[in-house]
């Protein structure tokens, strides 16, 4: 169930109606009031905004019951989500302030053309010398938003944004939004060639499958900075990351346990390359048709890859059927997939990662009671499986070494380092998982990064604290 604040500015007329009235009647339409401002006091009338916490399926109920309500005017719902949007959300500043000419001369012209000049003569020095160093292109074309599916580049405008906040507050990483309007592979990839000189890295989001995958092989290959789809990679990294805590709390080892992974697409085939990277023997991917079975035939080059794999099974069956005897169920697929009599056949101490949203694969209250470890992707559960804990770090990481590319050494390290910022006293069923404002995390994914970088041949640069 979704939760949001509005802002309810009203007019009492005091003859008529008191406080008391607005409270109950706002309590009875299924809202909770967190605030009651004053804006303008008054004998016979009074102007308050009023806060409150309300379920969005009964927000226009709370809304009419006050229309209805006698001695009540209301003069506007303001919705506080929407408020934080107004005229975005992110801005540029300068980082020193041009007071006069002399500082005009330096930052621009004539002194600048010195500055070009060295670049021109040594392109290394833009990483120096230019933004290029500390900067990240969010980039999408809107065909694969959140759980709102193509909803166009300009409606994915909100949340490219709202990542490039995330990128600055958690890692310091100054982020942009690119949002391209073009679903054509070559052109988003001729584009985003285009424009990458300005950047240290690019993170894709939100781009629909199966395109996705050739957009970032092909970027990878045919660019120096790191190209990171977060969808698939951030996701895959997380799940790791909860999946190496929950063995340990269940006692079972990575290559001992039966995995199923539910929803073969962007993000299922990257969990599914981290599992095996990580020691999985026994894999059964899952997609609508049934089981990926070893030696099948299909249409997607990723499934090819999969069936190609020793560690994947080769009996064939429907999810309900695969999942008998499974250790661990991980599912990045659609909601309501599974019952309580599906997940009561797998193996005891089960381990069952539901993160479809908004509906995991399970309903919650059904799968707590019968699991013993369980996550999803929603805040109002424990154990949420966020990307956040990943893209922040893992990029301050590979700037700060001028990765040319992420590689899965890369994502494994930091996945360990997400694990391991839960320590083995606060380990337990309820939290396999830190909390995305830990700010343990970024500094462990960022030096686990850097290591793995360095040990793997793709950093350019030694950051001084590894020297």
């Amino acid at each position: 169930m979704a939760y949001n604040s509005i802002i309810l500015r009203l007019e009492m007329n005091h003859a008529l109606v008191n406080f008391g009235d607005v409270a109950s009647t706002i309590s009875k339409a299924g809202g909770d009031i967190t605030s009651i401002d004053v804006i303008r006091p008054g004998q016979e009338t009074s102007v308050r905004d009023i806060t409150v916490h309300v379920a969005d399926h009964v927000e226009a109920q709370v809304v009419e019951s006050l229309k209805q309500l006698e001695g009540i005017q209301l003069i506007n719902v303001s919705d506080r989500t929407f408020l934080v949007h107004l005229g975005g959300k992110i801005s540029v500043q300068p980082n020193l302030p041009i007071k006069n000419r002399d500082d005009l001369s330096r930052v621009y012209t004539p002194g600048v053309a010195r500055v070009s000049t060295a670049i021109h003569e040594n392109p290394e020095k833009a990483y120096s010398l230019t933004i290029k160093r500390n900067t990240v292109a969010v980039v999408t074309d809107g065909t694969a938003v959140l759980g709102l599916g193509d909803i166009g580049p300009h409606a994915a405008a909100p949340v490219m944004e709202g990542k490039a906040m995330l990128f600055k507050q958690l890692a310091g990483v100054d982020a942009f939004p690119i949002c391209l309007d073009t679903k054509d592979t070559e052109s988003i990839i001729s584009t985003i060639k285009a424009i990458s000189p300005i950047f240290g890295g690019i993170n894709l989001e939100d781009i629909s499958s199966p395109r996705c995958f050739e957009i970032e092989t092909r970027l990878a290959d045919e660019l120096d900075i790191p190209i990171f789809h977060d969808d698939q990679h951030g996701t895959a990294i997380v799940v790791i990351a909860g999946l190496l805590n929950a063995l340990k709390v269940v006692g079972k080892r990575m290559d001992q346990v039966r995995i199923v992974v539910n929803g073969i697409g962007a993000a299922g085939v990257s969990i599914c390359k981290m599992l095996l990277a990580a020691g999985v023997k026994r894999l059964v991917p899952v997609d609508r048709d049934g089981a990926i079975v070893r030696g099948g035939t299909y249409p997607y080059p990723m499934w090819s890859w999969l069936a190609e794999q020793p560690q994947v099974e080769d009996q064939p069956g429907s999810l309900k059927e695969v999942i008998r005897d499974a250790d661990v169920f991980i599912g990045v697929s659609r909601g309501n997939l599974l019952t309580a009599e599906d997940v009561m056949s797998m193996t005891p101490d089960r381990i069952v990662f539901a993160m479809a949203n908004p509906n995991p694969e399970i309903d919650p209250e059904a799968a707590l009671p019968i699991v013993r470890v369980f996550a999803t992707g929603r805040s109002d559960y424990p154990n949420q499986i966020n990307n956040v804990l990943v893209f922040p770090g893992i990029f301050r990481g590979a700037l700060d070494c001028r990765a040319r590319r992420i590689n899965e050494p890369m994502k494994l390290a930091a996945a360990r380092a997400i694990a391991a910022v839960v320590s083995g006293t606060e380990l337990n069923e309820q939290y396999i998982i830190p909390s995305i404002f830990n700010e343990q995390v970024v500094t462990k994914v960022r030096h686990a990064v850097i290591e793995a970088a360095i040990l793997t041949g793709v950093a350019r640069r030694i950051p001084p604290d590894f020297r």
